[in-house]
């Protein structure tokens, strides 16, 4: 399981490196710090983020709501593809983390090497599953006979090019694990840039519909992971990729396993509710409602960004600082991330209580698809202010390496909370049961999460000396 850290002069320069990385994770103020690390993870996500937004303004503006419903039909999909690679990238990065802080730098590029063995292997599976039972996945995802054509041509594309979907969320994580918050800032903005650009030619000016907006995700995705390759094979990264490392290690296919799969079985957990979010809306609301969700979706993704960038923020800081048994800094660096988080989550809920149509109105000219959007984020996002500690909570076990605590603060939103309401409401409130399934499943996440956080809250301060 161990491998040796120093051998001969390597070792040497290993020590040194090592010692470099270790003032940067363990700097004095741990506010900065984890502003220095969330800052350019804002930054790129934020491109990103925006770019989601963009491309579906795209093609609300000239493709129309059929177009908005098939991007929310292939959703769920594109879940499971950010899934494999939140469980490599997240999974690896905790292992990383913890083997830096630690001092054995030979376990954290096993850990880099096995998460991208893993990473190959799964999106392989996922994209021939894909493209093989593509009608069948579309019309059991709820795909109507007339969001069909527009969902079947943005998800050829986009399992075609599946590889670099996951990639990119992979190499995010393991990028950030090693303290380097600027090359997955670089490599994201430059992806979501180009993708807006080549949006604009696909859609706009050559008329390519869906077709053209999933073209330019690819080919940006393509653009994110070679250059992240060039970050690991260039000079600068810390840690490096060597092919011995791609050898399948079972330890640590295990630990990067127990570790990650809280955020892949979340991520499924979230495509399956995204799934039946949409045969629902189709059921209570037609296809109206499945544009308005899909709208919704993109939204809520830009809302809840902050929050992600500060867990993606502290994820080193409680890792490295968990593996160097300095409990002190992990309790600050906790605090500042959950009033961080909550108050980001906080002022996104009042905006969107308050102004929803000027944001849904962005997306369409529809002033039904308007009015519908409008009143269901309200709904839907009505214990917004509670999902920031939520994040934060299921982070710092997935930091610590507790599989247990991070599967369940990760997974029970959708699987204990969000599906069974989903499931109910509805057979009471019709359309509307769908949309109060969300806030009734995040306070019920909220509650969990807040019994086992407290829980680890108590057993840091029983080991921190000034306590």
């Amino acid at each position: 399981m161990h491998d040796r850290l120093f051998d001969g002069m390597r070792g040497i320069f290993l020590f040194y490196m090592r010692d470099k990385r270790k003032n940067i994770l363990n700097d004095d103020r741990v506010g900065r710090l984890l502003f220095k690390l969330a800052l350019p993870a804002f930054v790129g996500m934020f491109v990103m983020t925006l770019y989601n937004i963009v491309n579906t303004i795209f093609i609300g503006h000239y493709v129309g709501s059929l177009g908005i419903a098939g991007l929310s039909i292939v959703f769920p999909i594109q879940m499971i593809a950010v899934g494999i690679g939140l469980m490599m990238g997240m999974g690896g990065a905790s292992l990383m983390s913890i083997s830096l802080g630690a001092g054995n730098t030979g376990r954290a590029e096993h850990a880099l090497g096995n998460a991208i063995t893993y990473t190959f292997i799964a999106s392989f599976i996922l994209m021939i599953f894909g493209l093989a039972k593509m009608d069948f996945c579309l019309s059991f995802m709820g795909a109507s006979e007339t969001i069909l054509p527009y969902a079947r041509d943005y998800m050829r594309i986009i399992m075609i090019g599946m590889f670099f979907q996951t990639f990119a969320m992979t190499f995010n994580s393991l990028i950030r694990a090693e303290g380097n918050a600027r090359v997955p800032m670089i490599g994201m903005l430059a992806g979501a840039i180009l993708n807006i650009i080549l949006d604009a030619i696909f859609i706009i000016y050559l008329k390519m519909g869906v077709t053209g907006a999933a073209l330019g995700t690819v080919i940006a995705e393509m653009i994110s992971v070679a250059y992240f390759l060039y970050y690991y094979v260039g000079k600068k990264s810390y840690l490096k990729i060597h092919l011995k490392n791609f050898n399948i290690n079972w330890g640590i296919f295990k630990s990067i396993v127990s570790i990650g799969v809280s955020a892949f079985v979340m991520a499924v957990a979230g495509s399956v509710s995204a799934l039946f979010v949409n045969r629902l809306c189709l059921a209570y609301g037609g296809d109206i409602a499945v544009s308005a969700y899909g709208i919704i979706n993109r939204i809520v993704m830009f809302a809840l960004m902050p929050a992600i960038v500060i867990s993606q923020g502290l994820q080193p800081i409680v890792g490295f600082n968990y593996g160097a048994r300095n409990h002190e800094r992990i309790l600050k660096a906790i605090r500042i991330a959950v009033l961080s988080a909550t108050s980001s989550c906080t002022a996104a809920f009042i905006f969107l209580e308050l102004f929803p149509q000027v944001f849904i109105g962005i997306f369409t000219y529809d002033l039904e698809l308007v009015s519908l959007a409008s009143h269901a984020i309200r709904r839907i996002f009505a214990t917004a202010y509670l999902i920031g500690f939520i994040i934060i909570g299921s982070t710092v076990f997935q930091s610590i390496g507790k599989p247990v605590q991070a599967f369940v603060t990760s997974t029970a939103r959708a699987t204990l909370f969000l599906i069974p309401s989903i499931f109910t409401l509805p057979g009471f409130l019709e359309l509307d049961g769908v949309w109060w399934s969300f806030p009734i499943a995040e306070i019920l996440t909220f509650a969990l999460t807040m019994t086992l956080f407290f829980r680890q809250m108590r057993l840091f301060h029983e080991k921190t000396p000034d306590d």
